[in-house]
C-alpha cells in the first residue's frame, strides 16, 4: 500500500516537471528568458526527489512502463526547451556581432575626422 502511495507521489511530482516544462516553453516563446532560468534552476530538487524515489520504489511493470512513458515525454519536452534556448541564443550572438561591427565602424569613422582610418571587421 505504501508503495502505491509513493508512486502516486513519483507520478504527481513528474506531472508537475511535465507542467513546469510547458511553462517554460511558453516563457521561451514569450523571450521572458530570466523567468524561463529561474524556472529551471529551481526544478532541481524536484528532479533529485524523483530519481530518489525511483530508485528506491519496487515498480510493478505496469507502474515502470507508466513511469517510463511520463519520464520519456518530460526529456523530449526538455529537449525541445534547450534546442529553443539554443536557437534564441544563436540568434542573440548574431546580432550582437552585427552591432559591435557597426559600433567599431561608427568609431572609426563617425569622429569627425576628415582623414581616412582602416578597420579590422574581422575581429
Amino acid at each position: 500500500m505504501q508503495d502505491e502511495q509513493q508512486f502516486e507521489q513519483l507520478m504527481l511530482q513528474y506531472q508537475q516537471l511535465k507542467n513546469g516544462a510547458e511553462d517554460i516553453s511558453r516563457m521561451i516563446d514569450n523571450e521572458d528568458f530570466d523567468s524561463a532560468i529561474s524556472m529551471i534552476n529551481s526544478r532541481e530538487q524536484l528532479y533529485l526527489s524523483c530519481k530518489t524515489m525511483r530508485k528506491y520504489l519496487d515498480l510493478t511493470s505496469v507502474q515502470q512502463k507508466e513511469a517510463d512513458s511520463i519520464l520519456d515525454e518530460l526529456r523530449d519536452m526538455e529537449m525541445m526547451n534547450i534546442k529553443k534556448l539554443q536557437k534564441n541564443m544563436a540568434i542573440v550572438q548574431a546580432e550582437l556581432a552585427k552591432s559591435q561591427k557597426v559600433e567599431k565602424i561608427q568609431q572609426a569613422y563617425g569622429d569627425g575626422n576628415d582623414f581616412g582610418n582602416l578597420v579590422n571587421i574581422q575581429e
